[in-house]
């Protein structure tokens, strides 16, 4: 009797040494098992929210594809995480695109399956029956000189006399795409989780002015519930051309020390030792260099820098490795952080959105020389 239960332990204890407590992606299968496994040591709660992580992720934090590519682009994502680690990316996921949901929150997407179980589930939360999708638009973000900064988009599921279908708790992949002449130019994804959908906030500085062509653009929207996928569009929406361009950064002013003139008792025509007393001010350049990426002057921008690493235009304007990617600059603060007359260092912190939509918030450290009695960019360091 001694010995049965002694195997049994032992058994048990074999068995618990067998689970995985991280994402094992090396098969399709082995993915799966590992989930299985973390989610087996939590609370009922804790595994909601886990399938809600492991849905978000899924559905807009891999590229697009179908079903079994996002599940291995997923996993490859996710390989060798722990449960922590995957809340916390679906935190930054769902806050980057908008979306109104947090690991910490109540359940709010119902039950989640990525794997796409549906013996294990009586009821499909995203399986809504509809006749088809209103679409709705309006200017919001309205400023007394530029006009409306902004259009609300917001689709509707509805029935056959037009009247919005009631639902809860669901988490509908949702995607809005721009396009101007029949070219796209924007895309965004989101969750409707109920029929009160805010929808989405099309700001027109997102817009790139390039590729839009005339006043008005198309606006398509996509809901994908479990049946069916529902497509409205919308063509010919207004858009306010004076919202689209990003705003320039303002020129410095003059460092006040220099334009107030000579203190009392100084020599005015000894070297005073400010920064770039014959040059002007290095953050001038650095200003004029963020200013030119932003208007996506490639050429203007090159030649305001002799910095050795850039190499040639060809190199500095590559649309792949280079500034050729960029599309907006967002600038939030540019300061000195050392100088004398002939070498000043300039920090600089700004948004960068690539031609992919993709904004990057870096702190970027120029290195400048004075050359000529001008102030040119020799260095560049992301910190």
């Amino acid at each position: 009797m001694n010995f049965k239960r002694i195997f049994l332990v032992l058994t048990l204890l074999l068995l618990s040494a067998c689970k995985k407590d991280a994402v094992d992606a090396s098969s399709t299968k082995a993915f799966q098992s590992s989930i299985n496994d973390m989610a087996s040591e939590l609370t009922t709660l804790e595994q909601v929210k886990f399938n809600e992580a492991l849905y978000i992720l899924k559905t807009f934090g891999v590229e697009e594809g179908n079903d079994v590519q996002r599940l291995e682009a997923l996993g490859k994502l996710l390989n060798g995480m722990k449960v922590p680690q995957i809340l916390a990316l679906a935190d930054q996921i769902a806050q980057k695109n908008g979306i109104d949901w947090s690991s910490t929150g109540p359940p709010s997407l119902g039950e989640m399956n990525i794997f796409g179980n549906a013996e294990a589930m009586q009821f499909d939360p995203n399986d809504i029956k509809a006749s088809s999708l209103n679409l709705t638009t309006f200017e919001t973000m309205k400023d007394s000189i530029l006009g409306p900064k902004a259009i609300q988009v917001v689709p509707r599921l509805v029935d056959a006399q037009g009247k919005p279908i009631e639902f809860s708790g669901a988490g509908l992949e949702t995607v809005m795409e721009v396009f101007s002449e029949g070219n796209r130019v924007l895309t965004s994804k989101n969750l409707m989780q109920d029929n009160d959908f805010a929808g989405f906030t099309l700001r027109m500085a997102s817009l790139p002015p390039e590729k839009v062509l005339g006043d008005r653009v198309d606006i398509t929207v996509t809901v994908k519930t479990t049946g069916k996928n529902y497509r409205m569009s919308k063509v010919g929406v207004p858009i306010n051309r004076k919202a689209m361009l990003m705003p320039q950064v303002a020129e410095p002013a003059a460092d006040s020390l220099q334009s107030a003139g000579p203190e009392p008792g100084s020599d005015p025509l000894s070297d005073s030792g400010q920064p770039g007393s014959s040059a002007g001010d290095p953050k001038t350049t650095v200003t004029r260099f963020l200013n030119l990426l932003n208007s996506q002057n490639l050429r203007a921008a090159y030649e305001v820098s002799k910095n050795p690493t850039w190499g040639s235009y060809e190199s500095f304007s590559n649309a792949n490795s280079g500034f050729g990617a960029v599309r907006s600059v967002n600038v939030k603060s540019i300061s000195t952080v050392n100088s004398s007359p002939s070498n000043s260092t300039v920090g600089a912190t700004y948004d960068v959105t690539d031609k992919n939509g993709r904004t990057t918030s870096l702190q970027v450290v120029f290195g400048l020389e004075n050359v000529d009695g001008e102030w040119m960019i020799t260095s560049y360091k992301i910190n």
